[in-house]
């Protein structure tokens, strides 16, 4: 068996080396750094900044802890240095795994001749030609399965001044040269709430423009609200049902180190609120409004592949598009923008290839938010349970009352696990009540915590099995069994 996979971020690379130690020859198509946007400049690069900012907002309470008399610099340089070669050793481990013996990795731009063949245009550093250097050289590789994995891109607002010089993306505001003074964040989703709490912790003056009624409004509601007074109390300004309309920039004179005038750039981001225009300068601003899926240049149309602006359109239980032996996974078909979405996307689309069958619930995904507190949730929301008209209980916890967090001074932060309940008229139930339907929590270390609900939710465990579980003391995961026995 033959198998293209376009695309080596999560979903391309690791559903390569799967397919490869199955015995499967893959040829393995990537237009950029393998790792794709998770490894070079999504969740990987971030996480390294959050270490950076974990460790500042360390040295700043130091004192409580008994560390007198203490004197530290900072050199964002440095910081950026670090990330670089963070990604440099991960992607150079990724490189590595892809010099199996049955993965053929190639590098360049990939589109559809047909279904089962790929064109591939060479990078430019790869064209020979002395005679006309402007020639693209194109190979074609042909293969019994195809699967697409060519993740996202950031999305913009269509608003005027969004494609100024200096607007910033996910991507661009890793490699700053400094810490802005003031950083203006358009969207409060995970991306722009991430670089917030960054960025507040590195130093600048945050405010977080965000249009929906609360940050984060794919997550539950009462997380949101909670998860934003506790930003708020570190100083991010959180400006919610805020309808940006445009951005321009201001010249503003500063005084150098040597007294001469200096022409900095400041923009201007102009929103309404509640019908009132307001504005918000800052030295850079970050758009953080999403990622669109990245179907541009595959000629997807010509072979008759069905896609929509939000992605191609797959079957949720087997990622194939409406071309049989087509697949798509990842960013690419919208479902869930998630690095581990498309890791087991990529493992459902390669066992229906091979006819394997596997226990993988999609449906229950896990995601967090990386800012500080963490926030995470799985499962079902409340607001989403009621709409369904699945009645629920909804059991809470506060880490003010766990042990472990008190020891480490971060108390801040709750636990709500969604459970099933009998519905009050009588009727039949939708879902087995007492059964977990979801678990959202912010705290410390809640990307860990939450991996607890996420297998019992899986397992379609009830409340009384929860219960049972025991859990070490003092560790934050008892904030789960304390919810529970509410």
């Amino acid at each position: 068996m033959k198998l293209i996979i376009i695309g080596a971020g999560p979903g391309g690379y690791e559903t390569a080396l799967l397919a490869a130690n199955r015995g499967v020859e893959v040829t393995l198509i990537e237009s950029g750094p393998v790792g794709g946007t998770c490894l070079n400049e999504g969740c990987i690069p971030t996480k390294a900044f959050c270490k950076n900012a974990e460790v500042l907002d360390g040295l700043r309470e130091a004192e409580a802890y008994g560390v007198t008399g203490l004197s530290y610099g900072f050199d964002f340089s440095a910081v950026t240095a670090r990330k670089n070669a963070v990604v440099e050793q991960l992607r150079g481990g990724v490189e590595g795994l892809l010099g199996h013996k049955n993965i053929t990795l190639v590098h360049g731009k990939a589109s559809f001749k047909d279904p089962h063949t790929v064109s591939v245009e060479a990078p430019d550093s790869s064209r020979h030609c002395e005679e006309r250097s402007d020639v693209a050289i194109f190979t074609e590789y042909t293969a019994d399965y195809i699967i697409i994995a060519t993740g996202s891109v950031s999305a913009s607002l269509p608003i005027p001044g969004a494609d100024l010089p200096g607007i910033l993306t996910s991507k661009e505001i890793l490699d700053l040269q400094e810490v802005p003074q003031r950083l203006c964040v358009i969207g409060g989703g995970v991306i722009g709430l991430e670089f917030a709490s960054v960025f507040k912790s590195f130093g600048s003056e945050v405010t977080v423009l965000e249009y929906f009624k609360e940050i984060l409004p794919r997550f539950d509601s009462d997380l949101s609200k909670r998860l934003k007074q506790s930003l708020g109390k570190r100083g991010i300004e959180i400006c919610t049902q805020a309808q940006v309309t445009g951005i321009q920039i201001l010249r503003s004179a500063q005084d150098d180190s040597c007294g001469a005038q200096d022409d900095k750039e400041v923009y201007q981001v102009t929103y309404t609120r509640k019908g009132k225009e307001e504005v918000v300068e800052a030295d850079k601003v970050l758009m953080a409004v999403g990622r669109k899926a990245n179907v541009a240049s595959l000629n997807l149309s010509d072979i008759g592949i069905e896609f929509t602006p939000k992605g191609i359109v797959v079957d949720d239980k087997t990622m194939q598009t409406n071309i049989p032996h087509i697949y798509a996974v990842g960013d690419i078909n919208g479902k869930m923008m998630l690095a581990h979405a498309a890791t087991f996307q990529g493992i459902v689309a390669l066992d229906h290839i091979m006819g394997i069958e596997n226990e993988i619930d999609l449906s229950v995904m896990p995601a967090a938010v990386f800012t500080s507190p963490e926030a995470a949730s799985v499962g079902k929301a409340e607001d989403e349970c009621k709409d369904a008209g699945i009645p629920v209980k909804c059991l809470k916890s506060f880490f003010r009352a766990n042990g472990k967090a008190v020891t480490m001074g971060e108390t801040d932060g709750f636990c709500k696990v969604v459970v099933a309940a009998e519905p009050k008229d009588g009727s039949q139930p939708p879902v087995e009540p007492g059964r977990i339907l979801g678990c959202h929590l912010y705290g410390p270390h809640a990307s860990d915590i939450v991996q607890e609900a996420c297998a019992l939710i899986t397992r379609k465990a009830t409340l009384k099995e929860f219960e049972s579980i025991i859990h070490t003391h003092p560790t934050l995961t008892e904030v789960l069994q304390s919810a529970v026995h509410s």
